[in-house]
């Protein structure tokens, strides 16, 4: 049998902080070689990704699982308990960045799919994507992946995504869908003068303060049946002014929306330019208005691999799981448009901080988990 935790061990002694390899991705393809299957490295634009598929190419049911071995940065290691990349086991739990994201997904998906197809040999395909760039762009990872797949003629019918998904009980969460996510950077341009002439310039700070309480303000939406409402924040203004007498001829400020359902990245963008363009109009400040849209809203609607991933959850921990579309943004956005996917994993309480951690017991039960999801859709 293969032993999820020593490979979660194993990869979280590679420092595979985005965008380095870290040799993790090799591990990862020793264990899935030798257990028969095809592996395939598909790096682009520097990143490390890596296909696997046991089983014919193009066979009508093939199970895929998705996941990524980079890792956040361990930002002060002095503060660490334990070597962040030590991979150490003490009180039931294993130390190290990336233990809980997604580290140990990857080894508990690796494990039982090696472990099912030596054991029983399914009819159809099993295939595993992973990637080396979902910390960090996440341009070249997935999403070169699932455009190298279209070209090979691969392709998967279900997915599932071991992103860590249960907030504080093992099996309590899965994620049937995401929100979108929306970042815009605003530029109003005035006319620089003496505080003491105001009427003598054109007040850019007036204009941004106006138009960001506007948006700051506004009421998106009051939610979707399986989403909540929409949010706007201000995350920056900034002026770069450090004189008191000086009214600047620049302000600047920043904000990110976590969208539903109900909009789109254009929808919000089209919203978005027109305060702007009403605000420029009230002032005479010019407004401009940049926009990345990192990920749409999805969902895949309950049905056939919700209600198998629930069953096998329930099965492995005695807890159905909530279908949830919180939280941020994760690859899942890109599968989505391959195959219907969830997400399951693991708790994940610790991820991206300090002394991220989590209970070696989980990730047995994570393996556990889909080798049932496996052994249920193949059966």
């Amino acid at each position: 049998m293969t032993d999820p935790v020593a490979l979660t061990a194993e990869l979280i002694r590679c420092p595979s902080v985005t965008p380095l390899e870290g040799s993790a991705l090799g591990v990862v393809e020793r264990v899935l070689s030798g257990a028969g299957f095809d592996c395939r490295r598909v790096d682009r634009g520097g990143v490390a990704n890596l296909f696997a598929r046991w089983g014919a190419k193009g066979h009508p049911r093939s199970f895929g699982f998705n996941g990524h071995t980079d890792v956040v940065p361990v930002g002060d290691a002095a503060a660490w308990t334990r070597d962040p990349f030590g991979g150490e086991i003490a009180g039931g739990e294993i130390w190290g960045r990336g233990a809980a994201d997604m580290k140990s997904g990857v080894a508990a998906f690796v494990a039982a799919a090696v472990d099912f197809v030596r054991e029983t040999p399914p009819e159809g395909a099993v295939i595993l994507t992973i990637t080396g760039d979902e910390e960090g762009e996440a341009t070249d990872g997935t999403v070169a992946l699932l455009d190298w797949m279209v070209a090979e003629g691969e392709r998967m019918d279900v997915c599932i995504v071991g992103e860590p998904t249960c907030p504080e009980v093992m099996g309590d969460t899965m994620k049937i869908g995401r929100r979108g996510s929306l970042s815009a950077w605003l530029t109003a341009t005035g006319v620089q003068g003496h505080s003491a002439y105001p009427h003598r310039a054109k007040n850019p700070v007036h204009a941004m303060a106006d138009l960001v309480h506007r948006l700051a303000g506004a009421t998106l939406d009051e939610g979707t049946a399986h989403f909540d409402a929409s949010t706007l924040a201000v995350v920056g203004f900034d002026v770069g002014n450090p004189a008191t007498n000086v009214i600047p001829a620049e302000a600047r400020a920043t904000l990110n929306i976590r969208f539903n359902d109900r909009h789109s990245g254009a929808s919000l963008t089209d919203w978005l330019r027109g305060q702007a363009e009403a605000v420029a109009t009230a002032t005479g400040v010019g407004i401009e208005v940049a926009v990345k849209v990192s990920g749409e809203a999805f969902l895949t609607p309950p049905g056939p691999l919700s209600d198998l991933v629930a069953r096998a959850v329930e099965a492995e921990t005695g807890v159905r799981p909530a279908l949830s579309t919180s939280g941020g943004t994760s690859d899942a956005r890109f599968v989505r448009a391959h195959c219907p996917v969830v997400e399951f994993g693991l708790v994940g309480p610790t991820m991206h901080k300090v002394d991220e951690r989590v209970k070696v017991d989980h990730i047995r039960q994570l393996k556990a988990i889909y080798g049932r999801m496996l052994a249920d859709y193949f059966g």
